[in-house]
């Protein structure tokens, strides 16, 4: 059997826009795709619009989405939050930092994963501010040996 396997797509989490899994395993380590605050219905957590057309985004509402869709994904694999050791953080505007912070905040403390915070020109769609990508280690079940007869 291959270290890596095949990528796969969650049930119940929006489609990816492009060609690519929610979640690849390769040996005892998950790699969680970009992911958004998007929902299954494709409408943004976080993101509102009046009959006017003036738009209302929030990156504390967005960043809480985005981890709890990781940590919806990780399940699926057998995996949860505490599993992640890093984390790629992108966010449209740095003015955003601090409420991404206090949110993110909410699901790690300094024992948390390592992560990494840039700036981005642009997301898939104007109504995103955040898009992590995580990569998480938990080793799965080794299956116990066969018992062994003893010979008289």
């Amino acid at each position: 059997m291959s270290e890596a396997s095949a990528g796969r797509l969650i049930p119940g989490k929006p489609r990816p826009r492009g060609r690519y899994p929610h979640v690849k395993r390769a040996g005892d380590f998950l790699f969680v795709s970009g992911t958004t605050a998007r929902r299954p219905d494709n409408s943004i957590a976080g993101a509102e619009e009046d009959e006017m057309g003036t738009r209302r985004l929030d990156i504390r509402v967005q960043t809480r989405a985005v981890i709890e869709n990781i940590r919806d994904i990780l399940a699926a694999e057998g995996a949860g939050l505490e599993d992640i050791v890093e984390i790629t953080a992108y966010l449209v505007s740095m003015n955003d930092f601090g409420g991404f912070n206090e949110a993110y905040a909410e699901y790690f403390d300094y024992s948390g994963p390592s992560r990494a915070t840039v700036a981005v020109h642009q997301l898939a769609h104007p109504n995103l501010l955040v898009e992590l990508k995580a990569t998480a280690y938990k080793p799965r079940p080794h299956p116990a040996p066969p018992a062994t007869r003893d010979e008289p």
